[in-house]
């Protein structure tokens, strides 16, 4: 049979049989709340955004806020990614996110203010990126209603407690296919002018109250668009080529999975996908791009807003860890509801996200309990549910079962090693991860008041831990290929390796008692996540001369 080339775009690609090869390209890493959204994301992708090349926004508005702290100065990010403070990486806006210009660029200037420089030379913005105009939300000086704050005020009692900012009409729009994204702002701008017109009157004739001023707004977009311009870029091309490039990606989720539009306790959501699935449509990403996903969890369990609230505390308990945890919303700076943790919540949004790794935070906040409870366990009717409910108002009847654990009665904010935890802070930890069970994942830990100082267990940490640890893998010969080799042994065999290992460290004095438990410590988490989380052992070879 003769084979016959095959030509597409203009190209010739050969044989349609033969396998095209690609560049290996670099993983992205993706940081996701785990619960209802304020568990310290923007903390934890601050800390990760010091060995990145580019961090992104993929979804949501300016109804997300993230604090971060650096250096005693208290940066607050809407729109924003909050890598933006790391000098040395690109920050994007992607074509997921709804932008608000006013918004964006009054976030810019008061944290450049605190400090915050050069930002121009390093955002990028999406020109597929829709655009949320002032009639979309609240008036921010409270004096009448835009869209967003009449539709709450429709629903009454039954009022989904929004932020009001006009994510969810911007959204809408986007969906019914009459939306403005940033490109069209920036290109023919009488098209633009059409197309704001028909979005303005379509609003009117729903809400007949509603004031639009849209000559004045006409004016005020034209010296927005040349504003905008220079940071406005294809997004999607940026980041495949960013990647082929071998640069470092990461991924800043806004809200959290259980206000996802799909996912969450509908409709007391947001309007975007904030889980794994929002990352890929939200920037332009394969799945086979995403790397790592890092799902962060508060330590106890809170939410902002109206809906279902199994755990939620309405004791002194819950007041003291709102009250401890500093619990007010950044955007709204409304009170956080407060419960205890919440398993089968996780294990619901470990499914869909499925998470890496975990990152514990504000666990230093339950420091005064005698007592911690979490919820292992939604029943109906006496029986264990074995999903989570599709419908709110199921979820707001389930019957909770608690499992309770002796608190620490000590302060840990200041503690930076997991083995210098009190033991029944310990045991909490490790309760959490034995009910979890996320694969490759031994160890989740963070703490450090309220300017918190995070730790995040992973493979890639334990390569980096210290010259012994890295001599003990260049030793075994184990990089990542071989992980993935099939080579099986037998669990047995490798502990009676790293018993071997821990005798020959008990014999070095150099290293003193310390390191070694440290460093054994280590050695079991490449164990676990060796046995666990690549499903096979390798076959190494220990030589000892540390």
């Amino acid at each position: 049979m003769v084979e016959r080339a095959v030509e597409m775009n203009g190209q010739v690609l050969g044989s349609p049989r033969k396998r095209v090869k690609r560049d290996p390209v670099s993983k992205v890493t993706v940081v996701l709340g785990a619960q209802w959204g304020d568990e310290g994301k923007g903390k934890v992708v601050d800390m990760l955004a010091t060995e990145v090349d580019v961090v992104c926004r993929c979804q949501g508005g300016n109804n997300a806020g993230h604090t971060v702290v650096v250096d005693r100065t208290e940066y607050d990010f809407h729109l924003l990614p909050s890598g933006i403070i790391n000098p040395k990486c690109k920050s994007v806006i992607g074509n997921g996110v709804v932008i608000h210009l006013p918004g964006l660029f009054d976030e810019l200037e008061k944290n450049e203010a605190k400090g915050l420089a050069n930002w121009e030379d390093r955002l990028l913005i999406s020109d597929r990126a829709h655009i949320v105009f002032d009639f979309h939300q609240v008036c921010s000086n409270g004096h009448f209603l835009q869209v967003d704050g009449l539709q709450e005020l429709e629903k009454g009692q039954k009022s989904l407690g929004t932020t009001k900012k006009g994510i969810g009409p911007t959204y809408s729009s986007k969906a019914t296919r009459n939306g403005i994204r940033v490109a069209d702002l920036l290109g023919d701008f009488d098209q633009f002018i059409e197309k704001f017109q028909s979005l303005a009157s379509v609003y009117q004739r729903m809400f007949p109250d509603l004031q639009v001023n849209v000559e004045a707004e006409i004016v005020r977009y034209k010296a927005y668009a040349e504003r905008v311009r220079p940071y406005v870029v294809d997004t999607v091309s940026y980041l495949h080529s960013a990647l082929k490039k071998g640069q470092s990606v990461l991924v800043e989720g806004a809200n959290a999975a259980m206000l996802d539009i799909d996912f969450g306790t509908y409709p007391y959501v947001t309007s975007s996908n904030c889980s794994i699935g929002g990352v890929c449509t939200g920037l332009g990403l394969p799945p086979c791009h995403i790397g790592e996903v890092i799902g962060v969890v508060k330590a106890y369990t809170t939410r902002v807003g109206d809906g279902p609230f199994p755990s939620e505390l309405k004791d002194e308990v819950g007041e003291l860890l709102q009250t401890r945890g500093s619990e007010v919303g950044v955007t709204t700076k409304r009170k956080r509801r407060c419960g205890w943790l919440d398993i089968p919540l996780l294990q619901y949004t470990a499914l869909v996200n499925g998470y890496s790794a975990l990152c514990l935070t504000k666990l230093d906040i339950l420091d005064t309990l005698s007592e911690i409870k979490m919820v292992v366990a939604y029943k109906k009717k006496g029986k264990v549910l074995d999903y989570f409910p599709a419908n709110a108002a199921e979820v707001g009847r389930v019957e909770v079962e608690y499992e309770t654990l002796p608190g620490w009665n000590s302060n840990i904010e200041n503690i930076r090693e997991y083995d210098k935890l009190p033991e029944c802070a310990r045991k909490y930890v490790e309760r959490i991860e034995d009910l979890l069970q996320i694969p490759g994942e031994s160890r989740t830990f963070s703490s450090g008041g309220s300017k918190r100082m995070f730790r995040i267990f992973s493979f890639q940490d334990i390569l980096k831990e210290g010259t012994v640890l890295n001599d003990f893998i260049r030793k075994c010969e184990m990089p990542m290929q071989l992980l993935e080799s099939g080579n099986q042994k037998t669990h047995k065999g490798i502990k009676r390796k790293m018993v071997k290992i821990d005798r020959k460290l008990r014999k070095e004095h150099e290293l003193g008692v310390k390191n070694r438990v440290k460093t054994f410590e280590m050695l079991e988490l490449v164990y676990t996540i060796i046995t666990i989380h690549f499903m096979h052992v390798i076959d190494v070879n220990f030589e000892f001369d540390f």
